[in-house]
């Protein structure tokens, strides 16, 4: 019982259809981990509720009638609605909210006989590159609590290192799965836009928000991958119609003739120096299993962030419009007529980041300067993403770091906004093409602190991602290391 939360994904799943261990018991190991709440991840945790789930998994088991995950806890990204669970994507707008029904990543996790935890902390609405922009108080990174974990998946991240859960969703709009995982040192990826369904998931950015799993290994991001893919066309119509792969049927292909595009834009002056030394040793690590480096160019990189913070302020402050205190969700106690409901509401129940990117959008997207910035910036994100088919007719993947440096300290850029959106540099190319990536742990940097490298690959190529992921996973043991005193 002691050592349950060491187990992987993998390993757990297999201990639990031998019953060698029954969901109950693992469940009770996870919740008394929780107890205190280390790191300010969790945002709601109910243990009646979880273990309920559990007995019933152990049931099925005893039954024959399992899933692939049966039994094995995960916690939600608290901007995935839930029935059991409160909801409040991180804010104070919507402090208490209970939803009627389970988005569809949710749900499908529950189908393949997962146990549901609780909720993750996260920047508000996902809006945030460090988790500091909670209304619920920020997230501490394991590895060093006085650093920040990443954001906005930085509960999410945050938990799975710190042996809390042994995986969680998380949602990237501009890189917020992979560059939590970089910052606490676990494995995490955003599959193909569409790839799965957003029904359920409070919206930031429509076009750019897409669910994904983190875990410790590209192995057990596999399995959570699978089961979270799939058509969703009555409910999302963003959702592909292209039927759910099984992700970990191809994990131990090899990478002879690997083809790996380095692009020198990711390379060049801002990224740290302790960063590149660790992301230049994985990739001699991957030369030895036979993968051959290619020289790339992405030369609108630098485009990445006023594009993004165009489109993705813009989208915002139309998805935000919802959330006005009639409806659901916190309303102002005193006011005057409607009007001054809304304003009153919306001042107190949305955080100052949140409020920044609603008026940047709204301003983007106001008369006379719609064609100036929005409608420019959809024309240059379609050359980025034309810049990334180009890549691809030289190499198979793409690699490079996550980010240009590694977790910085809580607070430091708490009066310097601009610098956590320079930050996202290298994910948000990515994020704007819809294409797949992800970020594996490749060492450590300054102050101890874990370095991840990103992989991105070209449309649907999720499967192709996660072997090379996994075949440098077999190879070194950084996605085994884990903070002190987990």
């Amino acid at each position: 019982m002691s050592d349950l939360h060491t187990l992987s994904v993998t390993a757990l799943a297999e201990s639990l259809r031998s019953k060698q261990v029954s969901a109950v018991e693992v469940a009770t190991r996870f919740l008394a981990r929780t107890g205190g709440n280390p790191h300010n991840a969790f945002l709601d945790i109910d243990s009646e509720v979880t273990l309920t789930q559990a007995r019933a998994c152990d049931a099925k088991i005893a039954a024959g009638t399992a899933g692939p995950l049966e039994g094995v806890p995960v916690a939600h990204k608290d901007v995935f609605v839930t029935r059991d669970f409160a909801t409040t994507a991180g804010s104070k707008i919507l402090q208490g909210y209970r939803s009627p029904f389970d988005a569809t990543v949710v749900q499908r996790l529950r189908e393949a006989g997962m146990v549901t935890l609780g909720k993750l902390n996260c920047d508000e609405f996902a809006m945030g590159s460090a988790n500091e922009n909670s209304a619920y108080g920020a997230v501490t990174n394991p590895w060093d609590m006085a650093h920040v974990p990443g954001g906005s998946s930085g509960g999410s991240a945050a938990a799975v290192a710190a042996r809390l859960v042994p995986a969680a969703t998380g949602t990237d709009t501009g890189g917020s799965i992979r560059q939590p995982a970089s910052f606490c040192g676990i494995t995490g990826i955003k599959p193909t836009y569409g790839r799965a369904s957003r029904y359920g998931m409070i919206a930031y950015a429509s076009s750019l928000d897409q669910a994904g799993p983190m875990a410790r290994s590209a192995e057990d991001c596999a399995l959570l991958l699978s089961a979270m893919c799939g058509p969703d066309l009555d409910r999302d119509s963003t959702s592909l119609d292209r039927p759910a792969e099984d992700f970990s049927a191809g994990l131990n292909g090899s990478l002879d003739g690997l083809r790996i595009g380095i692009p020198k834009e990711f390379f060049g002056e801002g990224l740290h120096a302790d960063v590149r030394a660790a992301v230049d040793s994985a990739l001699r690590e991957y030369e030895k299993l036979g993968a051959k480096l290619v020289p790339i160019s992405l030369p609108r990189t630098e485009l990445s962030i006023p594009v993004y913070y165009i489109i993705a302020p813009a989208e915002a402050s139309s998805n935000l419009s919802r959330f006005d205190g009639v409806k659901f969700g916190h309303r102002a106690k005193d006011y005057v007529d409607l009007v001054d409901m809304y304003k009153k509401t919306r001042a107190e129940g949305f955080g100052n980041e949140v409020k920044r990117r609603i008026m940047t959008g709204a301003y983007v997207l106001s008369h006379g300067y719609y064609d100036a910035y929005y409608l420019q910036a959809q024309k240059i994100r379609r050359m980025i993403a034309d810049d990334f088919q180009n890549a691809f007719k030289e190499c198979d993947v793409i690699a490079g770091p996550v980010a240009p440096s590694v977790a910085w300290k809580l607070g430091e850029n708490a009066n310097d906004p601009v610098a956590d959106y320079l930050a996202d540099i290298f994910t948000l190319p990515a994020s704007l093409a819809g294409l797949p990536g992800m970020s594996l742990p490749a060492g450590f940097g300054a102050h101890g602190m874990p370095v991840g490298m990103q992989l991105i690959g070209n449309y649907f190529q999720e499967a192709q991602l996660l072997n090379a992921a996994h075949r440098l996973q077999q190879a070194t043991d950084f996605h085994l290391q884990k903070p002190v005193g987990v």
